[in-house]
């Protein structure tokens, strides 16, 4: 600006000799200083949208950072409802509910009213951990149940519950009966299921082959223990398919069916014992046998 100062200074100087070269040179004067007047000021503008700019792009970076950590956040959450409505599903069908009692893949109806205002970050991060929190114990109380219901179904299947031989009847009940071979009357310590030789001998529950050989009276003969004070036996066999320490499953065949020992004709017969005392097994089977 001095070199226009000094221009300024020439031109009142000369204003007396030259009046109209005076008012060119002060118009070309004007003219200068007012450009330069405007050049720093849009410097100026320049320099403050440059800023501006600047703290935009941080804004908008820590926004994303946000919205990432958030997002992050959200995929936990995700993998963690879909372990539950999994477990869920399972834990349906082990309890045996009713078609559509538990349905959780069917959204959950909720409602409202009023207006609606935006959400802050921070309320935001706080909605989502009370849900962590909510889906952690409930994740932790299913796996309690899950446990609960498994331990019942072994229980149940280690428990004495079907025949021994498919679509069958019982020709021999449990009891006082008249002895087939020597006459008078003699106490039959399990019941008989018809059966034709070779037919397949099933276990009636879960459990760990206790014997398998040649009784005297049984013939061929198989024991299971069932861990819970339950011993089943499966009598005059043709062939037994088992060994001491085979683990059997509910409804696996163990034996063929036959008349190996003291029998009259091929038939399969059945005994319960529990905590050492011999059991009528219609207790267990059901009111259908």
């Amino acid at each position: 600006m001095h070199y226009l100062r000094r221009g300024a200074r020439r031109v009142a100087q000369a204003a007396g000799r030259h009046p109209v070269a005076v008012l060119a040179a002060t118009l070309v004067v004007g003219t200068a200083i007012g450009a330069a007047v405007q050049s720093g000021e849009v410097n100026a503008l320049r320099a403050e949208l440059a800023s501006q700019d600047a703290q935009l792009e941080d804004t908008r970076r820590a926004a994303q950072r946000e919205v990432n950590a958030l997002a992050a956040r959200l995929g936990e959450l995700q993998a963690q409802a879909t372990r539950l409505n999994a477990l869920g599903d399972r834990l349906t069908r082990v309890a045996k509910l009713g078609d559509g009692e538990f349905d959780f893949n069917s959204p959950v109806g909720i409602g409202g009213h009023g207006p609606v205002a935006d959400m802050a970050a921070s309320e935001l991060r706080s909605g989502i951990s009370g849900v962590d929190l909510e889906l952690g114990a409930a994740g932790s109380q299913l796996s309690v149940l899950e446990m609960l219901l498994f331990n019942r179904e072994l229980d149940r299947n280690a428990m004495p519950s079907r025949s021994p031989v498919a679509s069958s009847y019982i020709t021999s009940g449990f009891g006082r009966r008249a002895d087939p071979f020597g006459g008078g009357a003699a106490w039959h310590k399990g019941i008989d299921f018809s059966a034709r030789t070779g037919d397949p001998v099933m276990a009636v529950a879960d459990g760990v082959v206790s014997y398998s050989g040649v009784r005297s009276g049984y013939g061929k003969v198989v024991e299971i223990d069932h861990g819970n004070g339950f011993v089943t036996r499966y009598a005059h066999n043709s062939r037994n398919l088992v060994q001491v320490g085979d683990l059997v499953r509910v409804g696996s065949e163990i034996a063929k069916a036959g008349s190996t020992g003291r029998s009259t004709g091929a038939h399969v017969h059945f005994e319960v014992w529990e905590n050492g005392r011999v059991m009528n097994p219609r207790k267990y089977l059901g009111e259908k046998h």
